[in-house]
């Protein structure tokens, strides 16, 4: 239920000036961050916004693109910037849970077992083509993802926070690799695809590339980044956004609304209640980032594509039909766009 009214008439000139101004208050860190990491990456900026915003929000990002397109690159040049315990692990088809999270190691001199524990324990972790460990790892990783912590025999060992999982998923490979179970799917907030760069883009790519080195600086600590955290959970949310986005994903459930009928057949399984939670938290992000301590509903549908198209299941019928998770997604907004709202009490509270 919307507790506040929407409307329908353009914004007062003193709450857009407001807006306006808040607007222009873009925290000095993130400019800092994102000004450090361009002097390395070229282009990509809808990539380093998403990761910025998992950054912010505590969430997880899967990247999806083909290789050379400096997804590992850009990972690793965000763990410089933040300064944090970074840790990288190379999935491969004999990984074992052991390799991930560490293990048991019986001590005969002291004949007692000491734990050992594994590369998940950092900050800001780094999982290469992640689709190509078996299911018994994936398992190993959810609890890591999802819980914030993991279980090493009868020990349960909490993660280091902030925890963010960065994972990389290389689309044009098939042999040697498992689908992600959809319950850990869900457990990334973002899907990104990146795409090749521009000509000209290229270019600067390849002259960086092939010049000297780029030694990136730390420009916040993890302190600070806790510190913006924190912020961009102060961040207001409107009832009215809330339920936008809860309407996001009830829309891409199969037959749930008017207008889409025609997606029921191609759609298994729509966005679960996740998702509405995530493109809220995106939002927040997002809304912090450039400057406004409010969401906007568009603020929500602009994040909605990477919150949703990973946690669709589409069915034989409409895959064969040439249905896509874009398809369903950019069918949802158009039918639901943004709604208007009179930030005019908004603001001045």
């Amino acid at each position: 239920m919307i507790n506040r009214p929407l409307s329908s008439r353009p914004e007062s000139s003193s709450s857009t000036d407001t807006a306006k101004q808040l607007a222009a208050k873009v925290p000095a860190p993130i400019e800092q961050m994102l000004f450090e990491v361009k002097r390395l990456i070229v282009g990509q900026d809808r990539l380093l916004e998403r990761l910025l915003i998992a950054l912010l929000s505590g969430g997880h990002v899967l990247l999806e693109g083909v290789p050379g397109l400096a997804k590992t690159v850009t990972v690793k040049a965000f763990a410089q910037v933040i300064g944090g315990n970074a840790g990288r692990i190379q999935f491969t088809p004999d990984l074992v849970p052991a390799d991930l999270i560490g293990t048991r190691i019986y001590n005969p001199g002291r004949s007692q077992f000491t734990t050992e524990l594994g590369p998940v324990f950092c900050n800001l972790l780094l999982a290469d083509e992640i689709n190509r460990a078996p299911a018994k790892v994936q398992s190993a990783l959810l609890e890591a993802m999802q819980e914030r912590q993991v279980t090493i025999g009868k020990e349960t060992h909490p993660l280091p926070d902030p925890f963010v999982v960065l994972a990389t998923e290389n689309p044009i490979e098939t042999d040697g690799t498992y689908p992600l179970p959809e319950a850990q799917l869900d457990r990334f907030m973002l899907k990104v695809l990146v795409d090749y760069p521009s000509f000209q883009e290229e270019v600067v790519v390849v002259e960086r590339i092939t010049g000297p080195d780029i030694e990136l600086r730390q420009v916040v600590t993890i302190d600070q980044l806790r510190e913006m955290q924190s912020s961009v959970k102060d961040v207001y949310v409107d009832p009215a956004v809330r339920t936008y986005a809860a309407t996001l994903s009830y829309g891409s459930r199969p037959g749930k609304v008017k207008g889409l009928e025609d997606l029921a057949s191609a759609i298994a399984y729509g966005a679960s209640p996740r998702a509405s939670i995530n493109m809220v938290a995106a939002a927040r992000a997002l809304a912090f980032m450039r400057g406004r301590t409010y969401v906007l509903p568009h603020d929500v549908s602009e994040i909605a594509p990477e919150v949703l198209r990973h946690r669709l299941v589409l069915t034989y019928e409409g895959i064969a039909a040439g249905v896509t998770a874009e398809t369903v997604v950019r069918r949802v907004l158009d039918r639901f766009p943004p709604p208007r709202i009179d930030l005019g009490d908004r603001v001045a509270s």
